[in-house]
């Protein structure tokens, strides 16, 4: 069996979708599979929308990444695991190409995500160096649709829960010294709010703090607005 773990905070306008696409993808491939949804302390209708699709909910309140990804591991039954972003997309073959990957000997992997809707001009800008650069140091800087085998998951510890940030960061380091990471040609699509959320300003205040603070600055949610609090007013993605 392959589990799909999805955590979500307040994802309403995404994880009906998000669901839905895992769902079409495991089922047109034949793979026995199971969706867990794990809900961190939504205030909105993120859980009754994932069980309309399908999915198992398992509710939270940490209000961090690591520790909602790893709640759901804990839940799985799966000797595959993958971590999709409640606000991506993924496709039968994103997900065909990780299992031959697995298969064929790697310990985990990714790819690099397309972003929908209107990007800022900044955006933009930086978007057609992302897949080149990954591709380059073979090392995925987003957690948007990350797989492993459970043994894998198992010997790194998880997500490094002292990190409110950047735990896939973490995670793919201690995958890598484990064996074979696949950064696979194929792509999903993620939700581009974020970079329509906040200013370049707002990012590049955040970024130096990070590079002034260094791993200190990931240990707690202050200064981590790009990750836990919009700035200009949520926006609909539909």
């Amino acid at each position: 069996m392959i589990s799909f773990i999805v955590p979500a905070h307040n994802e309403e306008a995404w994880v009906g979708r998000c669901v839905s696409a895992i769902r079409n993808g495991a089922e047109s491939l034949g793979e026995p599979h199971e969706i867990i949804v794990v809900d961190d302390a939504s205030s909105d209708a993120t859980t009754s929308i994932a069980r309309q699709q399908g999915a198992q909910v398992v509710r939270v309140e940490h209000r961090q990444i690591a520790a909602t990804r790893n709640t759901g591991a804990q839940q799985a039954h799966g000797d595959i695991l993958f971590f999709v972003d409640a606000d991506t997309l993924t496709n039968a073959p994103a997900i065909q190409s990780a299992l031959h990957a697995i298969r064929a000997g790697a310990i985990g992997g990714g790819c690099v995500p397309r972003f929908e809707g209107w990007l800022p001009w900044w955006f933009r800008l930086t978007e057609p160096f992302i897949e080149p650069a990954v591709r380059l140091v073979r090392f995925l800087p987003s957690g948007t649709f990350l797989f492993c085998t459970r043994s894998a998951f198992q010997t790194a510890g998880g997500f490094d829960e002292n990190y409110f940030a950047a735990e896939e960061v973490v995670f793919v380091a201690a995958l890598k010294r484990q064996g074979r990471f696949a950064i696979l040609a194929e792509t999903v699509v993620t939700s581009g709010r974020k970079a329509r959320e906040h200013s370049f300003f707002s990012l590049a205040r955040q970024f130096i703090r990070l590079v002034l603070r260094g791993s200190s600055g990931l240990r707690s949610r202050k200064g981590l607005e790009y990750w836990y609090e919009p700035e200009r007013g949520k926006r609909s993605d539909l």
